[in-house]
């Protein structure tokens, strides 16, 4: 059975996408009390006996690490992904927040978007759920780096990532990226377009 690695998730109690039915859904986070299979900061991954899982899902985790450790955390993903691994990521498109701040004539404090834990102020997709951060202490919750499907797209091409597809939308940015060829079934499951220009070239959509 293909392994997938939720990085961050928190709970198992969260769904991943659709595309990920069949795989085993293991999770590794920081912190015990979701009872992680794996407890283990990311940056650390490389550490772990290396090509493991088939997949990487990493949904709105890896802007908690400054800009110095991406690398360190991409590098770890690139490691423990079999040859044919991929991984996804999900984070807050500053670029599109910058942009709809000034669109909308709105200042840091202002509302954003509302969402399931209630309004979503452009602080807090900038910096950090406000509200999570002050209740739990805990100051990794906090966003120490920022990225647009340019900037994240470089980071996995520096890390080693062969195929990337990067797309935008709703205030977010998202990435697969492969260690080697997609292969075609993973390509068509989240509908993303075979390959046809050279290992290492980003596509933007």
């Amino acid at each position: 059975m293909k392994k997938v690695l939720n990085v961050g998730g928190n709970s198992k109690a969260i769904p991943l996408p659709p595309a990920y039915t069949g795989y085993e859904h293991l999770l590794l986070d920081i912190d015990p009390t979701g009872q992680p299979d794996i407890c283990c900061d990311a940056r650390l991954l490389s550490t772990l006996d290396a090509g493991q899982f088939n997949a990487i899902y990493c949904s709105h985790n890896l802007e908690h690490y400054y800009h110095h450790d991406v690398k360190k955390v991409l590098a770890g993903f690139r490691h423990v992904l079999s040859d044919s691994g991929f991984a996804h990521i999900r984070v807050p498109d500053v670029g599109a927040v910058m942009q709809a701040v000034v669109e909308r004539g709105l200042d840091i404090e202002d509302v954003l978007y509302q969402s399931s834990l209630g309004p979503i102020t452009v602080m807090d997709v900038l910096y950090g759920y406000g509200k999570q951060i002050e209740s739990s202490g805990v100051e990794f919750f906090a966003h120490k780096t920022g990225f647009t499907p340019k900037s994240l797209s470089k980071a996995l091409v520096a890390a080693g990532f062969g195929h990337i597809y990067c797309t935008s939308g709703n205030l977010e940015v998202t990435a697969w990226a492969f260690k080697g060829t997609p292969d075609p079934e993973v390509c068509k499951a989240f509908n993303l377009a075979l390959p046809q220009a050279q290992a290492a070239e980003p596509a933007l959509a």
